[in-house]
């Protein structure tokens, strides 16, 4: 071993002087050694020999402090970078052309419609970081099994838009139209990627900030699911992240960066660029924010690649000996470099090269010398080096972190000012500087009127874009939508649960985790269905499914687990088919999306049913399901556990009687809240049919309770099963008829976990001599939706017969005699939009309010929904309809023991 360091080190009685001069001398003599071995041996050896001495110093009580930052420099030395292996000086002039294009459509727009909006400056700082891309890595379609998936930065759209121009794909009309996309001269161009608007164009939605990044993270996990799944052949794609580094201020854009390290996610590359500004101002005026997210995603475990400065920056470095340049950029701030990029030579002679070592080394520099300093993420040498690395590299996710400038080259009215992400406008003089900057072949009128520069369909610079392309599997970005249409189970697959549950009390939550276990027995469609879970698989009953499918897990299961040997063993595995996310919503909610939108991905029709708590579903992940739904994503989002009543003892926080209502808004998201198994089943089987089979781009969300009761059979009384399912999927069907029908009549209406106190309250209401029919309503957003579109058609339609809504027809006057009741386990709103659409007044009973700790009884008082309300609610209807009178109503008042003066729940 060797020996130990003396205690009492002697130089400790020599005078300062002396000892800052051995100190310096003995600097230097390791500094020396230093470069000898990297000389001699290479730098890997170097690298041993310092780990050996940080192990040495920690054991003699002398631990160097851990530093997560790197210097301020490029992570790749020049030396180290690999020959360019495009046209430099033909990219050169595509990148110039496809600036202007992108300047003159947003500024053409504005000009045409005031105010219409588009961005300048962010393709502006990114342009060499999607060429390179285009040019060299981005893989398309035709690279099977190898093609890439690719996040763009939202603001960057118009320049994606002037490469297509370019290929051959755009033509000037459809520049014209960019943001006017209900133009009657043909097809516009939506604002930011939007699959919904272009579904053969863009494949994500990125520009609300956040989500890209934790979106590309579970869509790199996706890739590796099924390929080891064997779903999808091996093949080396890569998920690329266009980002910016104001975007990171996300809590979404960061908060699943340590999960992506400990899945070895090497398919994964963020490029974050870094032009120091947000849409207000600098993102760190007062720090370096590349730094800081070095430090972030290193300790996470990324792999970082930093490219800070351009090749011009290699000529000083490489005669500065005595490494001023890296000090002085150490001291660097990035309000501080704003106003370089902003104010050129001048500016960084006067205050960066600020001390006799730096003046030094610009002495025979001049101004226009120093203009050409520029930011790496600007330099095509460096912006390949760092992407031909990331491809490479293996065992842990990639960050590229290039430094940029925003607005870079529009001038004096957006480069590097705090308001460029703003400026949609150039005035003419500076749209001529512009043109000269680039030198673009265009006359000053052709620069005043905006006309874009295309070089001709047969000039080198198309010739060379669409050549790359071919080479690189074709263009992008490109929607496919290509998959096998697979067998799915019908009819006696689910007869079972037409049949009721005899004596045994289920709930509709072990219900779905039944029709799901069964799905996933099937030969045909069982490999393709994926159940998520936020860790919350034992509360929903799931348990039983984890040692059958297992949890996928990249590592297996390096370890023997405490319930070994027992039926119920909790099991990982490679293959494994379930989705175990852990305590996050969002991204478990990331990961159903990436399953959802397989089928246009990668040809694999992937059924993901993710199962959570309600209340944590659509108030928490509800950007995310938005985003789900702009993508056209498919599959169920199960909410567990639902309604404001059923969650006994949990109280505010977890007792949903909204996310009904939440689900509502979004356009192609079905929304279902069943009271009964066969129920379940129905809508399981008819959405599997309309996504998969029919190709129909909407999703579900259907709420299950935890409330164990006996599950009826499907009704029996005449009709067919088929017409009941119809009534199932539409919205609303007659559940049971009144026995003794007299001149009492009323129609209750009940959903989910209310329809109990419905069933109650036809009997309560015998007392009184009132006849009840009970419907199950399944989605009141079904029915709400199909009344508006017949009152739209009938307003647009006025000498026609009108449409009447399906609600309508059911509870006529004529069909359903007597007064309408609703009562739901939710907010009152989702019943009262169908107000206005019926023949007479719908009353409604629900759940406004906030929730309580209490038992299910208790609750269903508190907020007046149990069936002593049901029974006021349809007792006062009569009253006001002119059926019974006052007293009535306060005598059942009395009998039913309820107080008259309790303030509303919604106030409490």
């Amino acid at each position: 071993m060797t020996k130990a360091a003396p205690k009492s080190p002697p130089r400790a009685g020599l005078p300062p002087q002396e000892r800052t001069k051995l100190n310096e001398v003995e600097t230097q003599e390791w500094l020396d050694s230093l470069a000898y071995v990297l000389t001699d041996a290479g730098r890997r050896r170097a690298a041993e020999l310092l780990e050996d001495l940080d192990h040495y110093a920690y054991f003699h009580g002398a631990p160097i402090e851990f530093k997560q930052n790197t210097p301020y420099i490029n992570t790749i030395p020049a030396e180290d970078q690999p020959e360019y292996p495009g046209d430099l000086e033909l990219e050169r002039r595509i990148r110039n052309i496809m600036r202007w294009n992108a300047v003159a459509m947003v500024v053409k727009a504005n000009k045409k419609s005031d105010g219409i909006g588009g961005h300048l400056s962010t393709y502006a700082s990114a342009t060499e970081l999607l060429e390179v891309g285009f040019n060299h890595f981005f893989r398309g379609h035709g690279a099977g099994p190898d093609r890439d998936l690719v996040f763009y930065q939202g603001h960057a759209s118009p320049g994606v838009y002037a490469r297509s121009f370019l290929e051959g794909r755009f033509d000037e009309a459809r520049l014209n139209r960019f943001r006017r996309e209900l133009s009657k001269e043909g097809e516009g161009l939506s604002s930011y990627p939007h699959p919904w608007l272009m579904p053969d164009y863009w494949e994500f939605p990125t520009v609300s900030m956040g989500l890209g990044p934790i979106q590309a993270i579970y869509q790199a996990r996706f890739i590796k699911y099924l390929e080891n799944r064997g779903l999808k052949p091996q093949g080396d794609a890569k998920v690329w992240a266009f980002l910016g580094d104001g975007e990171m201020d996300d809590p979404q854009s960061v908060g699943a960066i340590r999960f992506a390290a400990y899945e070895n996610l090497d398919n994964l590359i963020f490029v974050l660029n870094a032009n120091l500004q947000r849409l207000d101002g600098p993102v760190r005026a007062n720090s370096k924010v590349i730094q800081e997210f070095e430090a972030l995603f290193r300790g996470a475990g990324w792999n970082v690649i930093k490219v800070i400065w351009d090749s011009k920056w290699d000529e000083l470095l490489q005669k500065d000996w005595g490494g001023h340049i890296v000090k002085r950029f150490e001291l660097l701030v990035d309000g501080e470099s704003q106003r370089y990029a902003a104010f050129g030579g001048k500016e960084l002679r006067e205050h960066f090269f600020n001390t006799p070592e730096l003046k030094e080394l610009i002495s025979d520099w001049s101004d226009a010398d120093l203009e050409l300093l520029n930011r790496g993420g600007h330099d095509v040498h460096k912006v390949y080096a760092a992407y031909a690395s990331a491809v490479k590299h293996k065992g842990s996710p990639t960050i590229i972190i290039p430094r940029t400038v925003k607005g870079y080259g529009l001038g004096e009215t957006a480069q590097a000012r705090n308001v460029a992400h703003q400026v949609k406008k150039l005035e003419f003089d500076a749209l001529k500087g512009l043109r000269d900057l680039l030198e673009l072949p265009l006359t000053d009128e052709q620069v005043e009127h905006l006309d874009y520069y295309h070089p001709g369909p047969d000039s080198p610079e198309v010739k060379y874009v669409q050549e790359r392309r071919a080479a690189l599997g074709g263009f992008i970005p490109a929607r496919q939508v290509e998959y096998p249409h697979p067998s799915i189970p019908t009819g006696e697959f689910y007869e079972e649960f037409s049949k009721g549950s005899g004596e045994r009390a289920v709930s509709t939550t072990m219900a779905a985790v039944s029709i799901l276990s069964k799905l996933l027995r099937d030969k045909q469609i069982g490999k393709y269905i994926v159940p998520i879970v936020p860790d919350e698989a034992r509360t929903f009953g799931m348990d039983a499914l984890v040692p059958r499918i297992g949890i996928y897990s990249p590592r297996g299961q390096t370890y023997r687990p405490v319930d070994f040997g027992s039926l119920m063993a909790y099991k990982e595995a490679k293959d494994g088919q379930m989705l175990e996310e852990g305590i996050t919503e969002d991204g478990a909610m990331a990961s159903w999306i990436a399953a959802g939108t397989a089928y246009a991905h990668h040809g694999v029709p992937t059924i993901p049913f993710y199962v959570f708590y309600s209340m944590f579903g659509m108030q928490r992940i509800g950007d995310l399901v938005w985003a789900a739904a702009d993508q056209r994503a498919r599959g169920f989002l199960l909410g567990a556990t639902a309604g404001r009543t059923t969650l006994a003892g949990e109280g505010l926080q977890h007792q949903d009687g909204n996310s009904q209502l939440q689900a509502y808004v979004v356009p192609n998201l079905k929304v279902y809240d069943p009271a009964f198994a066969y129920e379940l089943a129905v809508i399981f089987e008819t959405g599997i049919q309309r996504m998969y089979v029919d190709g129909i781009d909407e999703f579900y969300y259907v709420t299950i309770d935890n409330e164990n009761e006996r599950q009826p059979a499907m009704p029996d009384d005449g009709r067919t099963h088929e017409e009941i399912r119809q009534g199932i999927v539409r919205g609303l069907y007659r559940f049971q008829s009144a026995a003794n029908p007299g001149a009492l009549r009323a129609q209750l209406l009940a959903s989910g976990p209310a329809m109990g106190a419905a069933q109650e309250a036809v009997k309560l209401l015998e007392q009184y001599g009132v006849a009840a029919d009970l419907w199950s309503v399944t989605s009141y957003k079904e029915l709400h939706q199909d009344a508006l579109l017949a009152q739209r058609h009938n307003m647009l339609h006025p000498t026609e017969a009108p449409r009447v809504p399906y609600v309508a027809q059911q509870l006529s006057a004529e069909n359903a005699p007597g007064v309408l009741v609703s009562v739901s386990d939710y907010v009152k709103l989702g019943a009262d939009g169908l107000n206005g659409h019926l023949d007479r007044k719908l009353w409604t009973l629900g759940t406004d309010g906030f929730g309580r700790s209490e038992a299910r009884e208790e609750l269903r008082d508190f907020f007046e929904v149990d069936a002593r309300h049901v029974v006021l609610a349809t007792l006062y209807a009569l009253q006001r309809d002119g059926q019974v009178t006052g007293e009535v109503v306060a005598q059942a008042i009395r009998d039913l023991g309820i107080d008259p003066e309790r303030e509303a729940p919604v106030l409490r």
